[in-house]
């Protein structure tokens, strides 16, 4: 093998390597040895065919085997000659203008070239050196009575209205109703006594509108379109009617936290339901507290380490961004402009996010490596069982997916390195506590500085998104958590919207691209 570097420029590296033919037609001769005691020719008692003969009949096959693991080989080999870390696994081509049968015939050498960039070399500081403070706040009585507030209000009763009483937006009104398609009668558009609550958006768009201003007794027919994306396909974006009967019109009735409304959700009392709000809410706290740690932490490595990136990451981590905000503005049917910028300066922000990513990426995996942490099994393990746990109904689905995906089962290790090494950092650095309101706790700081949502989930990524965490208040969180133990609704008719569909998360970059 011989290995001549052709570019070396910053991070990026070309390599011209030469592999002999008399080394392939040595390697040849190998593979065809062990073919021999494996393959059955006709006339031929097994291990005794005639090398020449052999390689008559499998020698391209053989050769081009061999070809494909001395590029593999010998790739690996110059990487770990040179001493060479490269960022992603490197670019190999060969000499469009050369013909490839010569070499397979064991004519000619093989030639080809390798492209990549290296991971930069750089040192970590001393990481006892570092400050954080800790923002800290304690659940008070007010945050538990909201919370209590919202599990009354998702758990309201009704009561009538009264006969000669038109239905309002939030009141409910009970009905029997018939869907047609072209006059035709539709399976599973059809029920008796359904209780609607108006403006709950739980039946298909523009249902719930059409019957505000209705009486009991009241017959009126409901026109309406099925949703293009709709569960079942033969009625996907189909124009459909429903004559519908009101049975009732009833309002909403004040509710009451008590014990009653407490067992309806599986626990004891109405303490037991507080005492469980309170456990939720003080989770909810301490978590973010270490969101908030943890973005600290992130914006401090991002500002001491100014390394050069590879700008094949750098490219790779803007594209799925990208790809994710283009989604996401098409789908709403939006434009930069409505977002209060141009395409030209999202772009700029975007970049900004994938060198930070690609940075803390490599920042953290050199101080992970070095603190000599590993992700085991079992927290993979773990953190896949949690991952289906998000897509309920498509558990095996889901399951199955990451069982057979190494790349994605990647991005489950990823984030779990990630925190383990932040972790690291955080117990070697010194940490302060500082005790904040709840609102300062949740609080997004670049919600104020976007009016945008194309948030993206990473951890070492500034979010542009306008959803603070103080608006997904702990209380609302843990009013949430604790109406998960009423009993589950029976399924719905056709009439009834379709639930948002979830599917496995698109296949993410290797570990080495973690944010």
């Amino acid at each position: 093998m011989q290995v001549t570097e052709t570019l070396n420029d910053g991070l990026k590296r070309e390599l011209k390597i030469i592999v002999d033919a008399k080394e392939l037609g040595g390697k040849l001769d190998e593979r065809l040895h062990e073919l021999k005691n494996q393959v059955q020719l006709k006339g031929f008692r097994p291990g005794k065919v005639p090398m020449n003969h052999l390689k008559k009949v499998y020698g391209k096959q053989a050769m081009a085997e061999v070809v494909e693991k001395a590029v593999g080989e010998t790739t690996q080999a110059a990487l770990a000659e040179r001493k060479e870390n490269p960022a992603y696994q490197p670019e190999v081509a060969f000499d469009e203008s050369k013909d490839m049968q010569p070499v397979l015939d064991g004519a000619e050498d093989l030639e080809f070239s390798m492209t990549y960039e290296v991971v930069p070399n750089f040192e970590v500081s001393d990481l006892s050196k570092l400050k954080f403070e800790k923002l800290v706040a304690e659940v008070q009585e007010k945050d538990i009575d909201e919370a209590m507030e919202n599990i009354v209000g998702q758990f309201k009763d009704f009561e009538p209205k009264g006969d000669k009483s038109k239905a309002a937006m939030d009141d409910q009104v009970v009905i029997d109703f018939t869907g047609k398609i072209d006059g035709v009668e539709f399976e599973g558009g059809a029920a008796e006594a359904a209780p609607l609550e108006l403006g709950s958006n739980s039946f298909i768009p523009g249902f719930e509108d059409q019957l505000v201003g209705v009486k009991v007794g009241d017959e009126k027919v409901v026109e309406v379109s099925f949703p293009a994306d709709y569960q079942q396909p033969d009625l996907a974006g189909k124009e459909a009617q429903f004559d519908v009967v009101v049975k009732e019109v009833n309002k909403p009735k004040k509710g009451e936290a008590n014990d009653e409304m407490a067992q309806k959700m599986g626990l004891e009392n109405v303490k037991a339901l507080r005492d469980a709000v309170k456990e939720q809410a003080e989770n909810d706290f301490a978590t973010a507290a270490g969101t908030k740690l943890k973005r600290a932490v992130l914006d401090a490595l991002d500002e001491e380490f100014k390394v050069e990136l590879p700008q094949r990451l750098v490219d790779g981590e803007f594209e799925n961004i990208w790809n994710a905000v283009m989604h996401e503005i098409q789908e709403h049917g939006r434009s930069f402009e409505d977002e209060g910028t141009t395409e030209e300066e999202a772009r700029k922000e975007y970049t900004g996010i994938a060198e930070r990513r690609v940075r803390l990426g490599l920042v953290l995996g050199k101080i992970g490596e070095q603190a000599g942490i590993q992700v085991s099994d079992e927290e993979v393990q773990a953190a896949l069982i949690e991952r289906v746990r998000q897509f309920p109904g498509q558990e095996r689905e889901v399951y199955d997916f990451y069982r057979n995906n190494p790349n994605s089962l990647l991005e489950l290790r990823g984030p779990i390195f990630e925190q383990k090494t932040v972790d690291h950092i955080v117990s070697q650095a010194s940490v302060s506590e500082k005790t904040v309101s709840r609102e300062e706790l949740f609080h997004d700081p670049d919600a104020d500085e976007h009016d945008h949502d194309h948030d993206h989930d990473h951890g070492a990524e500034k979010k542009p998104a306008k959803k603070a965490a103080a608006k997904k208040a702990p209380a609302k969180k843990a009013a949430a958590t604790a109406k998960k133990a009423a009993p589950a609704k029976k399924a719905a008719p056709a009439a009834k919207k379709a639930p948002a569909k979830k599917a496995p998360a698109k296949k993410k970059a290797p570990a080495k691209k973690k944010d």
